[in-house]
């Protein structure tokens, strides 16, 4: 089969002829119709100081994907719940099912988690094998592109929905794919005023097509000046922070409310300073974010989407590139320019 893989150390992947997998026990085997390019898989490529701790090589990448179940592993046909057949999306952490975490039902937690396409083979391929339980059955409503966008739609909705934001005044710190959808999010759970920043124009225009009620390029733009296009007095409620960058973690800290809540998502590239005294004062809320929860958060994700086209609509609008799989240096060259949303490669 066909699979995008990390062969050997250092930058850069290889299409390779790699053999099909077999299901082990409680495993399903699914072919791969459609996959989604991370910030984690252009780590992987670029073969920086994190992804050479995170892998074993050689790997097949790729975690954001929806495909068909092709063959069930020894135990599966029992559950009645999964057949040969159904078109599904993959939660792409594996978790052990015995740490406290796990047993408590906090797998989202779970301290020895597996990442798909990370620390086993992943995605970027013709087919993919991954626990039964990770296998989330779509409705037929929910296509090859949508159900694409499930793995990065819930890091949006588990950050979105973290903290309550009906009526609120919302900040989404970062427009990337995540961020946009965040926007989309909170507009459909009845948050008063949605503003997104970021550096980049493109993206920007792609957060207010997503239902953003301003939007700031921070490098030209003051984050206040809305305030009184809005009529906010008080600063915002809450922020959803996407970026990782500490500019952008200072700036929500100096326009929240006192008493405001922060869902921390982004992942730094390096660490940066922050004014704790500010944090303290201000009695503010800090929330680190990881993942969706398992397996809540999808739970939410199919509720949300079904029967609301106008969110439906917003969440595709982050696909603005689509390769096919052996176009795939040209798909990541586009995700590495930051002139995108999200990019989609096409293994059906």
């Amino acid at each position: 089969m066909r699979a995008l893989a990390k062969t050997k150390p250092g930058p850069g992947l290889e299409l390779i002829d790699a053999p099909e997998p077999t299901p082990g026990p409680g495993e399903v085997k699914i072919r791969v119709e459609r996959a989604g390019l991370c910030g984690t898989d252009l780590h992987l490529e670029g073969w920086d100081e994190w992804a050479e701790g995170a892998m074993n090589l050689p790997q097949i990448i790729g975690h954001e994907f929806y495909g068909e179940v092709v063959e069930l592993g020894e135990g599966v046909e029992s559950r009645g719940d999964l057949t040969v057949g159904q078109k599904v999306s993959g939660e792409g952490h594996v978790v052990c099912g015995v740490c406290r975490n796990c047993r408590a039902g906090a797998r989202h937690l779970c301290r020895n988690t597996i990442g798909v396409g990370v620390n086993r083979d992943g995605a970027f391929a013709d087919y993919v094998v991954i626990p039964a339980e990770n296998a989330w059955v779509q409705p037929d409503w929910v296509d090859a592109d949508l159900g694409a966008l499930f793995d990065p739609l819930g890091n949006a909705v588990h950050t979105t929905l973290k903290f309550p934001l009906a009526a609120e005044d919302v900040l989404v710190t970062g427009a990337g794919p995540i961020g946009v959808m965040a926007v989309a999010v909170a507009q459909a759970v009845g948050a008063r005023y949605v503003v997104a920043t970021d550096l980049s124009d493109e993206r920007l225009e792609l957060a207010k097509a997503a239902g953003a009620d301003r939007v700031v390029n921070v490098s030209e733009q003051e984050i206040r000046e809305v305030f009184s296009e809005l009529g906010m007095k008080e600063g915002f409620d809450v922020c959803l922070e996407m970026s990782g960058a500490g500019p952008a973690v200072r700036g929500a800290i100096d326009v929240m409310n006192h008493g405001g809540r922060i869902a921390m998502l982004g992942l730094p590239g390096q660490g940066y300073e922050i004014d704790w005294g500010k944090v303290i004062t201000h009695m503010l809320t800090l929330q680190g974010i990881y993942g969706r929860e398992m397996f809540e958060t999808w739970y939410k994700m199919t509720q949300l989407l079904q029967d609301n086209e106008q969110l439906v609509t917003a969440v595709r609008s982050v696909i603005t590139h689509r390769f096919a799989a052996e176009d795939w240096q040209e798909a990541f060259e586009v995700a590495r320019s930051g002139q995108c949303g999200k990019v989609l490669l096409d293994w059906s």
